[in-house]
Order: C-alpha cells, then structure tokens, then sequence
C-alpha cells in the first residue's frame, strides 16, 4: 500500500530496522519463499507487466512474504499453544451451570482473524467468538483461545471447516466439558470490469455465520447454546443466521459461483499450482483442483492494456464538445462535487485487492456536471482496474477529469486495503485517505476545507 511502503525515510533504529522499509517478517532466503517470488514473476509477466519497473521489483518478495505469514498454521501446533496454559482452579467439576460460576460458561468474544478462501486465494476477514465450559478443576489462559483459533485462520480455509478445526482442537488440548464456536466471515466480492461499470448496486462482500460444537454443545439446542448466543447478542452481536455443520452453502466463495472458467494462461496456472506446493498445501486436494484458475481469472481483470487509449479518446471527444477551449466557464464561482463513486482495484506491492469511494470537488458556474456522473464513474473504473497504488489511483484520476472539469479540481480517495490485514495488521475496519489537488483548490484552503465538509454529509 503506497504510502506505507515507499521509502520515505532512510533514518535506522536502533535496533536495526529501516524506518524506510516495510515492516515484514523473516522468510527471505528460504526456498519456499524463493519458488514463490519465480512464481509470482510469470504472473506479473502474463499481466504484461514490467517486473523490473520501480513499483514491482519487491513485489514477488512482498506477495511471498505475506503468504506465508498469512498460512504459517501449517507449521504450528495446537499441543505447543496450550500446554502449560491450563491452571488448576478449585471448585471445577464436570458438571456445569453451578451457581456461583463452578463449572460455568466462558466466553471470549470479538477476536480478530483473517484466513485465505481456498476456492479463490483471496483473504476473508474472521470474527470469532469461542466459548467453553471448563472441567477437570482446570482453566485455559483466554489469551490461548485467540492463539489457537489464529493456527487455523492462517492456513487455506473455508468458514465452516475453520470452525469445527477450531472447535476440535480446543476441545482435544484442554478436555472441557465442551466447546462452541461461532464465526462471522466475510468474503470481499470483486466484480470484473464489465459488471463494475453496468451493475451501480453490485454488493462488495459476501457474508456467513458459521457455528460449531462439542461435548455438552454438540446439540444445537441445548440449553447451553441458549446461554451462549445470549451472552454474544448482549453485545449486540447477532448471530441468529448461523449455520451448523453440513448446512453452509459451499458456493460462499463468489469465484464458485461464475461456472464459466473460461481459457487460462497455462503458465500462470502451473505458477499459482506452485505457490500452493511451497505453503505447505496439495494442489490436487479436491477442494483446491480449481483454485489455481479460479485464481488466474480474477487476477487477469488486472491484465496491463490498452485502456488508457481508449479512455483518452472518450474524454477528447467529451472536452471538445464542451467549449472551444476545453474549459467550464465560471461567471459566478460555486464549488460542486460527484461523491461515493465506488472503485475496485489490486495493490501492486502485493497482489491483494483495495477498494472504496472516490469524491470530486470542482468549480461550476450553474451547478450542474458539465459531462455527467457516468463518465467521471468510468474514469474511477478505467484508472482502477489496473496494479496500482493509492496515491498515484488518485492523482491519474484529478489529472484527467482537469480536461473536462476545468483546471480547479480536487480529489479524495477514501480506501480499504485488505494487504494490511494480510500482513498482520489484523485491525478491521480502518481505512486510507488520499488527496490530489489541482488549480485554486491547491493554494485556497477555504476551497478545500468547503469541499471537505461536503464528503461526510453525503458519505
């Protein structure tokens, strides 16, 4: 994510770390890592991408990387999480429900997680919540219960299977008298270019509630999910749609639903095949026999064309019908906007996607958008559609939509980036702001800060 990842500084740490690198992980060197940086060079490749240009020489580490950060679970062991976690507490029976807490429920809620979808490679966003009833006079650290759920998260998963592996291994490395487990998944919906232009109300996120139980919650009904469900819905958190075992629709993945694979660059798919090879996975896993081209086929929306071409010829004609000069006149000077213009597009640093909203701030004597709210909507697309960073999304964007709007523009791209969570910035919910100024709005902070107040009352 640009900004994030340019080397702005060139200052050390003490401890040795470049305040103008990215903080990673280790990983560099291993063969695992080096196999997929080869394989994610002929991706970039059958993108027709430069992989030497500046912007994509780290990219093949970077995307190694935070792979394996985001599947290390392989590696990892429930047994070495949890042994010396469990600590005798008097007054724990077998039984449960005991008033005065002996035997009672517990519950952690809200942990953050995030897995990679098996069917596609994209990364989905984890809400888990897990509760158990101890017994053996014996407790679990709570901190454990977010740490074992996290080596399951970090390998490829699908919702349902991730529960019960979690609610398994729980119940096997500290003998409860059971264990129940809920998670709300969320899976980003990335439409392809024709669908981003023709559908306004494409949805950007498919979502599940998944469930799974053992021991005393091996009934769906029992009393004790009662007192579970409650306890989540106290904190307003509603699960009333989750599904148990064997119920979830397996097409919660969007790339299963478009049964039209279509013809795939061989050599990308033999590449993501890799990939899958060098996390530890089999490729031939029937869950996994069509990921690889599922996989291609999403990243080829990105595939370096003509685009730009025939964008340019669109909006000639557009500035030309204008004025003879190109430019809107401005008698009487009124600041205008086209707000929430949605955008898709794929981090060039590591092949994840980011989306969000584009505002345009520009000056208009009538008030009125001169080329019309579809054209400035198909600039957004054209420019997103593409290996890009944030700041220059925004800058290509106030650059061309100056020819037709005038002079005075202004720029603001709000976006969220699912390549922080990739890499361990597990915090949902925060997002990235962009700005590009051109004309007055560059020297007149009235202008800008006027513009400004308009994007949260519409937003």
């Amino acid at each position: 994510m640009g900004a994030l990842d340019e080397c702005h500084y060139n200052e050390e740490l003490e401890n040795g770390i470049n305040v103008g690198e990215c903080v990673e992980l280790g990983f560099e060197g291993e063969p695992e890592t080096l196999a997929i940086e080869d394989a994610v060079g002929v991706l970039l490749q059958g993108l027709g991408e430069d992989i030497n240009r500046e912007g994509l020489r780290k990219t093949p580490l970077r995307v190694a990387k935070a792979l394996r950060e985001g599947t290390r679970g392989y590696k990892q062991k429930v047994n070495d999480i949890v042994s010396g976690a469990l600590f005798p507490e008097a007054g724990l029976e077998s039984k449960f429900g005991h008033a005065g807490g002996a035997g009672g429920l517990v519950i952690v809620r809200d942990l953050d997680h995030f897995s990679y979808c098996e069917s596609c490679l994209l990364p989905f966003q984890v809400k888990c919540h897990v509760g158990y009833v101890p017994s053996g006079q014996r407790v679990v650290g709570l901190s454990k219960l977010s740490r074992v759920a996290e080596v399951f998260a970090k390998r490829l998963q699908d919702p349902q299977r991730l529960a019960d592996e979690v609610c398994s291994a729980l119940q096997q490395g500290i003998k409860p008298t059971g264990v129940a487990v809920v998670l709300q998944c969320s899976h980003i919906h990335f439409p392809d270019f024709e669908s981003a232009i023709f559908d306004p109300n494409h949805q950007g996120w498919v979502k599940v509630s998944v469930m799974s139980g053992s021991g005393v919650f091996c009934n769906e009904k029992a009393d004790c999910w009662t007192d579970f469900l409650s306890l989540l819905r106290f904190r307003d958190i509603n699960v009333d749609d989750a599904c148990g075992r064997g119920s979830v629709n397996k097409s919660w993945c969007p790339s299963q639903n478009n049964r039209k694979m279509g013809a795939s660059d061989p050599a990308m798919v033999s590449a993501v095949s890799s990939i899958l090879s060098s996390l530890g996975e089999d490729p031939s896993r029937k869950e996994l026999a069509e990921t690889p081209a599922r996989f291609v086929k999403w990243l080829l929306n990105f595939k370096n064309t003509n685009l730009d071409m025939k964008l340019n010829g669109f909006v000639r004609s557009k500035r030309d019908s204008l004025t003879p000069n190109g430019d809107v006149s401005c008698n009487e000077e009124h600041i205008c906007s086209e707000l929430n213009l949605s955008f898709w597009s794929q981090c060039e640093h590591h092949l994840i996607p980011f989306h969000g909203v584009v505002h345009i701030g520009y000056f208009s004597s009538n008030r009125i958008n001169p080329v019309g709210k579809s054209l400035l909507q198909s600039v957004v697309h054209f420019y997103g559609f593409k290996l890009q960073v944030q700041e220059r999304l925004t800058r290509q964007i106030a650059e061309t939509v100056s020819t037709f709007l005038g002079e005075d523009v202004m720029v603001v791209v709000e976006a969220n980036h699912t390549c922080m969570i990739s890499r361990g910035i597990e915090k949902f919910g925060s997002s990235t702001a962009t700005v590009a100024v051109l004309g007055r709005f560059s020297t007149d902070p009235t202008a800008r800060a006027k513009f400004l107040q308009i994007i949260p009352n519409s937003s």
